[in-house]
């Protein structure tokens, strides 16, 4: 029982949650900032991907970089919204590199733009860590839920928890 309320408190723990949060909203500040050094270079890379109608590349590739700074510096202040905007940039990341790698489009990911080290370049690479930043974010989302509830008043658990302890 112990190794259970243990495992709880480290999940909700207020450093693991400001952390991962940090850690998401940074990624997000940088691939913006590292489009945005060449916004030619990304264009690019969305025009491989063929989904992309070609006037609306040159506002898509200073747009999106655009929003995920913005919405980077928002999670990093915890700005209400910007959370979601991450998480449904997640998931359109996550659809755009499923789609690539379903129709075998050899182009890098274009996540950090000119900037991103041969290693992440990959298709596959970026799809497995984008899969763990949306849990990342789904984690956010979970401590979030708790807190509210447990605001709320809903949430005895922990205070039951204790009384069985003793």
């Amino acid at each position: 029982m112990k190794s259970r309320v243990a495992t709880r408190f480290f999940i909700a723990s207020p450093w693991i949650y400001h952390g991962a949060r940090m850690a998401l909203a940074l990624m997000f500040v940088m691939a913006g900032v590292f489009k945005l050094i060449d916004p030619k270079d990304f264009a690019r890379v969305l025009s491989h991907y063929d989904a992309i109608p070609e006037p609306l590349l040159p506002l898509i590739a200073i747009g999106l970089p655009m929003l995920e700074l913005v919405a980077g510096v928002g999670l990093m202040f915890d700005v209400k919204g910007s959370l979601a905007v991450i998480s449904g940039l997640l998931a359109a990341f996550v659809l755009a590199l499923g789609y690539g790698i379903v129709t075998d489009t050899q182009v890098d990911c274009g996540c950090f733009g000119s900037i991103e080290p041969d290693f992440m370049r990959g298709l596959k690479g970026a799809f497995y860590r984008d899969i763990f930043l949306v849990m990342v974010s789904s984690y956010l989302y979970a401590v979030r839920w708790r807190r509210m509830k447990k605001e709320a008043g809903g949430n005895h658990a922990v205070e039951n928890i204790h009384e069985k302890e003793k």
